[in-house]
């Protein structure tokens, strides 16, 4: 892993589940001034300059993070497993959305459904491929296919992150099946 990929997944750390790691608070929206952010990077001992950070948000190809309008501000889009309310867009979802997870946690799932684990929301994918990548990072994969706009005309609430990533707070069992 290079050195940029490295630093880029301890800001996803810092910024989604562990800001003391960099000495840094996230406000109620999840938001942290950059250069707070810069320092307290920097105070670990691993080195971060804007036109560093610029570059990994700019390339980040999951596109987990944002700058304000000023870039004065970042945050992380979703996935975060402290509670901060990211300003989510409730939105209708297509008919099937899908979840990428491993082989080994599926007889678990299949007994009780879909559920955020450590993080605030479900994760779901508008495409099998994604859902596979997804799988494939926790070990073998395996796709399941939510019913997503059954669930919506259930009175579900979807939620549209910012970089595409679909949430929701659980899904049950009768809403989901494996697909090849």
């Amino acid at each position: 892993m290079s050195k940029k990929d490295k630093l880029s997944v301890f800001i996803s750390l810092v910024l989604r589940h562990k800001p003391d790691a960099a000495g840094i608070q996230l406000d109620e929206h999840g938001w942290v001034n950059v250069e707070e952010l810069i320092d307290g990077i920097n105070s670990t001992g691993r080195k971060l300059d804007m036109e560093k950070l610029a570059e990994i948000v700019a390339t980040d190809e999951k596109g987990r993070y944002r700058f304000s309008a000023d870039k004065t501000l970042i945050r992380a889009n979703q996935g975060h497993s402290i509670p901060v309310d990211v300003d989510l867009r409730e939105q209708e979802p297509p008919e099937f959305l899908y979840h990428g997870t491993a082989k080994r946690f599926l007889e678990n799932i299949q007994a009780e459904g879909l559920k955020p684990m450590s993080r605030l929301y479900v994760h779901l994918s508008k495409d099998k491929e994604t859902a596979i990548k997804v799988g494939k990072r926790h070990g073998e994969p395996v796709v399941l296919q939510v019913y997503s706009g059954e669930m919506f005309r259930h009175g579900n609430k979807f939620y549209l992150s910012e970089n595409g990533v679909w949430l929701i707070k659980s899904v049950p069992v009768r809403y989901f099946n494996i697909v090849d």
